[in-house]
């Protein structure tokens, strides 16, 4: 008589989350700079846009983020089927969004350290859209954590992205070379541990060792959790950040997908053979404005 076997108990699968753009819009200053944008990135994911300066790239992030400069006059932006459009900068951040900036600002007076802290107890508080709104004049409750875990926490990020210790007494940006700036905002990602990250060219103004270190930094914090959408103009970044999937955004809009043969491609021919135009042609269309 055969015996049944027991079946081992079926784990409970989780969804992983999606940004998910349709059709999107853009404008600054009564200029359109997104012109129906489509573009779909999953956690664990990790997806290039390349494109001539002017595209657009930077405004994508922008929007994405919520800058309040930039005005959607079409289209739609999701994330775990969330609409992004109905909710302010920080409550994207504790969806679990996180934006690395092109240019990032010193702030004097305020370290690293201090900086990280709040700005995780900020992110621990979450946001679920089905709850009540916090009346206005009221701070919202943070959620504390000990300077034992915090501690513990944080050197555990700076180790796996080999930051000095002095670091963290620094003011943020203040006296940063651009490379210490970059490794700042990874270090921020780290800590934050986002479900997608939106690096707007990282790679801007950092030389050789600089760019390796960087990329060695968001390696490090690949896998599973963590989408990202690397936004670059140049092939360099993705010889140590390999990507899953490129597009190429010109005008507006992405106009190929493919593989990371395409950013390949695009090192040894440049843009012209997509874009029909020289990238002195195409102009400045994208419009980054100072925060």
């Amino acid at each position: 008589m055969e015996t049944e076997q027991a079946t081992p108990a079926q784990q409970p699968t989780v969804t992983p989350a999606e940004l998910e753009i349709r059709d999107l819009h853009a404008r600054i200053d009564d200029k359109e700079i997104l012109r129906g944008v489509n573009l779909t990135v999953r956690q664990g994911e990790t997806h290039a846009l390349m494109g001539p300066n002017g595209s657009g790239k930077s405004t994508l992030a922008n929007v994405i983020m919520g800058h309040p400069r930039y005005e959607v006059t079409q289209g739609e932006i999701y994330f775990n089927g969330i609409n992004l459009l109905e909710l302010s900068p920080d409550k994207r951040a504790r969806l679990g969004i996180f934006l690395a900036f092109q240019y990032p600002s010193s702030v004097p007076g305020v370290s690293v350290g201090n900086f990280l802290r709040r700005a995780l107890e900020a992110k621990r508080e979450g946001y679920d859209p089905h709850a009540p709104e916090v009346p206005s004049g009221e701070a919202p409750k943070r959620k504390g954590m000990s300077p034992a875990e915090f501690r513990k926490l944080l050197n555990e990020k700076m180790k796996l992205l080999k930051v000095d210790n002095t670091f963290i007494n620094r003011y943020i940006n203040e006296g940063f070379s651009g490379g210490e700036k970059k490794r700042a905002e990874i270090l921020q990602m780290a800590m934050l541990e986002p479900r997608m990250a939106v690096l707007d060219e990282t790679d801007s103004g950092l030389d050789i060792d600089a760019l390796r270190i960087v990329a060695e930094g968001v390696n490090a914090l690949r896998g599973p959790n963590l989408g990202a959408l690397l936004i670059t103009h140049y092939q360099r970044l993705l010889n140590y950040i390999h990507p899953d999937i490129v597009h190429v955004m010109f005008k507006g809009r992405i106009i190929r997908t493919g593989g990371p043969e395409l950013a390949l491609e695009l090192e040894q021919k440049g843009y012209e053979w997509l874009t029909g135009e020289s990238e002195e042609d195409a102009g400045e269309d994208g419009a980054t404005p100072t925060v």
